[in-house]
């Protein structure tokens, strides 16, 4: 029946179908304004105040970065904090992050990964207000969404004031995975929403104070500058890559379903050209692919089976149209590479790590007892229902729904 789903998806006919889907639902992205384009929106809020930025290389308004752009117009920028990948977006996953300067700026730069996730009362001390604008992928275990609530956690804490200007989710058209329980919140997953959330990093910074999740129940003191002219029906190609691994939009429709084999002894082509569009490992006997990850600074450094010759599956064509028509995870590559495994007491890694991705242990459990994922899915369903619920509350866009 898979076979048979995998031939229709990649015919001609289907092709047609979904050229028309997007043409109906793909906005020119000129014609969507992120927030930080609207400058007019909030520099008044900036006047007489000393700000810090939370930023990266996707801050940018139009051709200009953000902190270049807010210089410009004589706002008093004191500080820099920057996430996961650094400042400019250069370091690898996991990398560690150092403080440094700005060369162009002049400004410190605080690192917001590795030891010092969150904002310390030091280093916010003099700021006035904090702008949060990062472009987000809309997975929950994408980190840079665990950097703001931190920031907002920390604004809260010492009475800075929290603006985050808001960015278009290239996955904000569906809602789908099981819901984060709290015995298993991390960095990677903070927060008890679903995989794929569908909320801006605008809608989701409302939902964690309006749903109490900051420690100790503070409450941020929160604006937040919409898109103009977005809406989650909407297929918003991003301008810049959001990380090394990320280079492109396929990568980003597959990175949700694909993110769970780091859990595994599967590569998904991280130390290759193709990341987050492959998937495969020495031993395997399913596909044709075959790639050998090596180490690329800045990349991917020391990639899992580094130098080695892995068997898979390219998985370009199929990324490029599954998730933007159907609007759910697709499970058939981790049962498939679960079941071909030699050895399966080595198939999971690091501890069980595969359980903080997906926020529970189920999808673990349900992959060695042999049940179908599909019918697992079924038993998501009222959580996420619940979810939609409590999520619509938040919105700021016209929903896809």
């Amino acid at each position: 029946m898979k076979k048979l789903l995998l031939i229709g998806l990649l015919s001609s006919t289907f092709f047609g179908t979904w050229s028309q889907v997007v043409e109906k639902r793909t906005r020119i992205n000129e014609e969507i304004v992120v927030g930080a384009e609207r400058v007019h929106q909030y520099l008044h809020r900036l006047k007489n105040q000393t700000v810090g930025i939370v930023c990266n290389h996707t801050s940018y308004v139009k051709n200009t970065h953000l902190v270049d752009t807010l210089l410009s117009h004589g706002v008093k920028v004191k500080a820099i904090f920057a996430p996961e990948h650094g400042f400019r977006g250069e370091a690898s996953a996991g990398a560690h992050i150092k403080d440094g300067i700005d060369p162009k700026s002049g400004l410190p730069i605080t690192s917001l990964y590795g030891s010092n996730k969150k904002p310390t009362t030091e280093q916010l001390a003099g700021i006035d207000i904090l702008i949060f604008d990062i472009q987000d992928v809309g997975a929950r275990f994408y980190t840079y969404i665990s950097t703001m609530h931190y920031c907002m956690e920390a604004a809260a804490e010492n009475d800075v004031k929290m603006l985050v200007l808001d960015r278009p989710n290239p996955n904000g058209f569906y809602v789908d995975g099981p819901v984060l329980k709290p015995e298993f919140k991390s960095f990677v997953g903070m927060h008890p929403i679903p995989v794929v959330h569908g909320l801006t990093v605008g809608e989701l910074a409302q939902m964690i104070n309006g749903e109490g999740w900051l420690k100790g129940g503070v409450v941020c003191r929160l604006t937040v500058v919409p898109c103009k002219s977005y809406t989650h029906l909407d297929l918003y190609e991003l301008p810049i890559a959001p990380s090394p691994n990320l280079p492109n939009m396929t990568s980003v429709y597959l990175y949700p379903s694909l993110c769970f084999f780091e859990g595994t002894q599967v590569s998904v082509g991280r130390g290759t050209e193709r990341p987050f569009q492959v998937i495969g490992h020495p031993t395997n006997t399913l596909g044709s692919y075959t790639f050998t990850p090596q180490s690329i600074p800045g990349v991917s450094e020391n990639p899992k089976h580094q130098g080695k010759e892995c068997h898979g599956h390219s998985l370009e064509q199929f990324g490029g149209f599954y998730f933007t028509t159907v609007g759910r995870l697709y499970f058939d590559w981790i049962e498939g590479m679960y079941r071909d495994y030699p050895n399966k007491d080595k198939f999971f890694i690091s501890k069980n790590f595969i359980d903080k991705l997906a926020g529970t242990d189920q999808l673990r459990q349900q992959l060695v007892s042999g049940e179908s994922l599909e019918l697992v899915r079924s038993e998501w369903q009222l959580e996420i229902e619940a979810y939609k619920k409590q999520r619509k509350q938040y919105l700021l866009y016209l929903d896809f729904e």
